[in-house]
């Protein structure tokens, strides 16, 4: 078969693509592994099964909590009522008996507890991994890793603003005089600023004649 479409290609393009087709189908074939372009980072980046489920769990957990929480606020249809059962499945809590609002109030923070607590699983492995990822690059390509730690710049999606109209906001900004209302701190800190350009503009001299005077060079 290789043969018969090779012959008939006709262009580069063509028969590279016939030439990896084949070699695609003895790979499924045999079993052998599959290693193409972007695959290795894809799946050594990949989020594993188990956060997944956890995740799942947690997204339950606060739909469970959520309907809990109508329950307890006076909503009783159908399907409420069914999930809060469904809830205390397995228990000897009834929704008839009279202490249900403090057995409700228990379940929602059981709940909450369960979901900090994969939430925290989640967050340590994340934090693990990050540092491995980034220690492993640190060892073999640091300016990648430099790269990657720098803020990402956040640049605007619409539409770029008309030139004419930029030009003349900031010229009438700029070029009108205004009067300024200065306070009295400002004749403090100039007085100050003044002190700080004496000291600096005279210093160095006094310095070298104090060093003179001991016998300094």
């Amino acid at each position: 078969m290789l043969v018969t479409y090779s012959e008939a290609s006709r262009d580069l393009c063509e028969t590279d693509s016939i030439l990896f087709g084949a070699a695609l189908a003895v790979c499924r074939i045999v079993g052998a592994k599959l290693f193409t372009a972007g695959r290795t980072t894809a799946q050594s980046s990949s989020i594993p099964a188990w956060s997944t489920r956890t995740e799942e769990r947690i997204a339950k957990a606060r739909a469970l909590i959520g309907r809990l929480i109508r329950f307890k606020s006076g909503n009783a249809r159908p399907r409420i009522v069914c999930t809060v059962r469904m809830a205390f499945a397995g228990t000897n809590v009834s929704l008839s008996q009279p202490n249900i609002m403090q057995k409700l109030t228990e379940r929602i923070d059981d709940l909450k507890q369960r979901i900090a607590a994969w939430g925290k699983r989640i967050w340590r492995y994340t934090e693990r991994s990050t540092r491995f990822n980034q220690n492993r690059l640190f060892q073999s390509d640091q300016k990648r890793l430099y790269k990657s730690l720098e803020r990402p710049m956040v640049s605007g999606t619409g539409p770029a603003p008309n030139q004419a109209d930029t030009v003349a906001f900031w010229r009438g900004l700029w070029s009108e005089p205004v009067n300024h209302s200065e306070g009295p701190w400002t004749e403090v800190v100039a007085s100050q600023c003044a002190g700080m350009c004496g000291y600096y503009a005279h210093g160095p001299r006094h310095h070298n004649a104090g060093r003179r005077s001991w016998g300094g060079p």
